[in-house]
């Protein structure tokens, strides 16, 4: 059995993680890890919610069978309890300082709900970590943003995955829920980059370009290692 965990499924690239996952039948299961349901229905799809800053203690088994109808996620459960799953995990959570509304809250959010989710999948056995992270990620940096993005990165790879995948992309291009006045002025500038196909590393880089990336990814690599994928790579992976 093959199952995908992921977390931050509600937002721009972690929608379209979700829609790759449900088509792919390489993936049994897509549990979904959040602090309130998604409005989605499908077949692989598994819904766990509850408070993140709290996910070590979750009886996820109970969370799960709860919603079995005449124990049709036992075999799940059973396959996790037992190890007998491979499970690739897959984190696209994230926030601004601006919508957090501090700098210790964004942190928060991007590195401890991040990290939790990490120790609390490879508890679960899970032998590979897909973060999407930034192009400017840099633990060094000067712009807190990026420094919060590039520690994420470092504390990842001292957990102990098999594998652990980090993706940077460039400004992402999509429909997102709410209205980010820097990005749309961004977007408009730089999209003919796009049309023209110039500077692959920096043109912007659409939502289910970062997804299928990752998908694909997770299923190719058998190495035991960490590597960063630039938004230049995952727009080839993405072809």
């Amino acid at each position: 059995m093959k199952i995908a965990l992921i977390s931050g499924a509600s937002g721009l690239v972690g929608k379209e993680v979700l829609h790759q996952l449900f088509k792919n039948s390489a993936y049994d299961y897509v549990l979904s890890i959040g602090r309130r349901k998604l409005a989605i229905k499908q077949q692989k799809l598994v819904q766990i919610e509850g408070d993140m800053t709290k996910l070590g203690s979750w009886k996820w088994e109970d969370k799960i069978t709860s919603q079995s109808l005449g124990g049709a996620y036992n075999a799940l459960v059973e396959s996790l309890n037992e190890g007998k799953a491979e499970i690739h995990a897959f984190s696209s959570l994230g926030t601004t300082i601006k919508q957090a509304g501090s700098k210790e809250k964004f942190y928060a959010v991007d590195h401890e709900l991040v990290i939790g989710f990490a120790n609390w999948a490879k508890k679960l056995g899970a032998s590979k970590f897909l973060y999407v992270s930034s192009s400017g990620a840099d633990m060094n940096s000067s712009i807190y943003y990026s420094k919060v993005k590039g520690e994420v990165e470092r504390d990842l790879k001292i957990i102990g995955f098999d594998y652990v995948a980090i993706f940077r992309p460039s400004l992402l291009m999509g429909n997102r829920s709410e209205f980010r006045l820097g990005e749309s002025a961004a977007q408009i500038l730089m999209k003919p980059l796009i049309w023209l196909k110039l500077f692959k590393n920096v043109r912007p880089i659409y939502d289910y370009q970062v997804a299928k990336a990752l998908v694909r990814t997770a299923l190719a690599k058998q190495s035991t290692s960490s590597e960063i994928i630039s938004s230049g790579e995952m727009q080839d992976l993405s072809e």
